[in-house]
């Protein structure tokens, strides 16, 4: 036979094949909860337990809404899976076999379910085939491009619109650039909708520093021409602004929701006790079955006796061992709530801004309900300053629009820069200190970059150099106790640097106290404590003669042309403690060019 009639008998046996599919004819292999009857018609499988474990499968996970998480409950609530063998001589039997994650997502994603007929749901990409494996090559279409779609064919067990939210579920949980991504525990809120309202792209969730600090990125610009990032946003302020906005529009619902989360747990209590009646009624039938064939032998038939008499004492443990475990689920989780449930229910859907801040409350479920109201935050900046715009478009199609400022890094970038500039101008000018100054800038509503304290009496001081902000200096100072001391007075007296009297008052060394009226430091020491004082700045005994004879040998030493060797009479002690050290070492030199402190 020539490969061209080889070639048309292929065409007409799969044009034949093609026809009978398009009748919803053509048999193939049913997923789990399906079967042939005995006309060759799909139906629901007769197991009344199989078809209640599929119904509650698709229950989870559109309450759940992530495969890996119907998975883990299926496991927690130890749920199995009625599969029909296929195969072998056993073919048609049910057994009982645990959920995996490729089951249930074929599971889910069979438009069988649905109540249609699918056929060329997966199809040969000649490109992806490589030569001599015919078997591979195979893709999964689109139901639009399937060779056959025929809906409301079979039973179905979900309705279609249902079926295409789980595929749209199923496809905004992958982690795509153009998806949304399924819920996770990081602290970032908008993670997945936060659009940049510069390019209109999905920004990026960062965390940094100590704390794991978020942040929301637009790294488009970065990406395609390798600039810049475009936006660079702060998460605490951008998150408190939406989760506020959103314990405000759920606020009027409290009753709905209150009402449907107890009838939600309760219908998931009932599907669960009815789920655990069935595994008891089949549990029972088993325990009877292997009586009964126990009873039915002869007895002088021993060798068969014993094997039957250990099967039914294994049904019978397993049927106790069932029912025990069935008592404590009804102990720990009882088929109607009490009236204290009832109550707390209640209270916490009345007060949803105490439930959503409750440590209970992780970020995952904050970012579900969020996810449940909220379509995506747009976010704009005002160029660099302080000031974002926030566009929340909700759900229901609404949207809500308003302003939000955030931490900058620098004051220029404040958006009243130039006034905050002209209010310290106008207050130095007038007279006041910086400390009025800053209390004055504070009453006013004037804030830091940080956009969550005013500004400190150190900013305004930097701030004021920066302008050339000079204030009248002071006439006289204001007289003092006795035995006090100016820090300035006391230094000259001691000959140490005021930096060392600041050391000395951090440590407890120096008896000091705040002075209101000069905003500054006032020491006390009295003729012992002065002249204790002066004992801790002199030298230790020998250190003149030593530094004479150090002086006196100069062959010793390796001394530039340009510098000369610091003289006892130029060289400064300052005691860190009570150690009786200099703080210089010998072999310093310095440039003739410096002229040493005069201390």
């Amino acid at each position: 036979m020539s490969e061209a009639e080889l070639h048309l008998l292929r065409q007409r046996m799969y044009q034949g094949t093609l026809q009978k599919a398009r009748r919803g004819a053509l048999r193939f292999a049913l997923p789990i909860g399906y079967v042939h009857n005995a006309a060759g018609e799909v139906v629901h499988d007769p197991d009344a337990q199989v078809q209640h474990v599929v119904r509650l499968i698709f229950r989870k996970f559109d309450e759940l809404g992530t495969l890996h998480a119907l998975l883990r409950s299926l496991v927690q609530h130890d749920m199995q899976l009625g599969v029909r063998l296929r195969e072998g001589p056993v073919k048609g039997s049910l057994v009982w076999r645990r959920p995996n994650r490729m089951t249930l997502q074929n599971m889910l994603k069979h438009p069988l379910y649905a109540g249609a007929y699918a056929y060329g749901r997966r199809q040969v990409d000649a490109r992806r085939k490589p030569p001599g494996h015919p078997s591979t090559g195979r893709v999964t279409r689109p139901p639009q491009d399937y060779h056959v779609l025929l809906q409301e064919h079979v039973p179905a067990s979900i309705t279609w619109a249902q079926y295409e939210r789980n595929l749209a579920r199923l496809a905004a949980n992958r982690a795509r650039a153009e998806t949304l991504g399924a819920v996770r525990h990081g602290p970032s809120l908008l993670a997945g909708f936060l659009v940049c309202g510069k390019c209109c792209c999905r920004m990026q969730v960062r965390y940094g520093g100590p704390r794991q600090v978020q942040s929301y990125t637009c790294n488009r610009v970065a990406t395609t021409s390798g600039g810049d990032y475009g936006q660079y946003l702060p998460g605490e302020p951008i998150d408190a602004c939406v989760s506020q906005w959103g314990l405000t529009a759920l606020a009027p619902a409290a009753l709905t929701l209150s009402l449907e989360a107890t009838a939600h747990r309760e219908q998931e209590r009932r599907d669960l006790d009815w789920l655990w009646q069935q595994r008891l009624e089949r549990a029972a039938y088993e325990a009877e079955r292997a009586a009964r064939h126990s009873r039915l032998l002869e007895p002088e038939h021993r060798l068969v006796a014993r094997q039957l008499a250990k099967a039914w004492e294994a049904t019978l443990t397993a049927q106790r061992h069932l029912q025990e475990e069935y008592e404590r689920f009804g102990q720990a989780q009882p088929q109607s709530l009490s009236a204290a449930e009832r109550e707390a229910i209640a209270q916490l859907a009345s007060n949803i801004p105490a439930l959503w801040h409750a440590a209970t409350t992780t970020m995952a479920a904050r970012k579900e309900i969020v996810r449940q109201i909220i379509q995506q935050v747009v976010v704009a900046g005002e160029g660099t300053s302080e000031r974002l715009q926030v566009t929340i478009e909700w759900v229901g199609g609404e949207t809500t629009a308003g302003l939000i400022t955030r931490p900058m890094s620098r004051t220029e970038h404040l958006s009243y820069y130039p006034l905050l500039c002209e209010r310290i101008r106008t207050l130095a000018q007038a007279g006041y200190s910086t400390t009025c100054i800053t209390e004055s800038l504070a009453q006013e509503g004037f804030h830091s970059p940080r956009q969550g304290t005013p500004f400190s009496r150190q900013a305004v001081h930097e701030l004021m150099q920066r302008l050339g902000v000079h204030q009248p200096r002071r006439r006289g100072r204001p007289p003092l106790s006795k035995h006090e001391w100016w820090f300035s007075d006391l230094e000259r007296v001691l000959g140490v640097a005021n930096s060392t009297l600041h050391q000395w008052r951090k440590r407890g060394q120096l008896q000091v106290r705040w002075h209101d009226q000069s905003q500054r430091w006032v020491a006390w020491a009295d003729e012992a404590e002065l002249q204790r004082l002066q004992q801790r700045c002199a030298p230790p005994t020998g250190e003149v003669s030593r530094h004479r004879w150090l002086d006196a040998q100069p062959s010793q030493r390796t001394v530039s042309p340009h510098a000369t060797t610091v003289s006892s009479q130029q060289r400064r002690y300052v005691m860190p403690q009570e150690s009786h050290k200099p703080c210089l070492d010998d072999s310093i030199v310095v440039d003739t060019s410096i002229t040493p402190s005069s201390g």
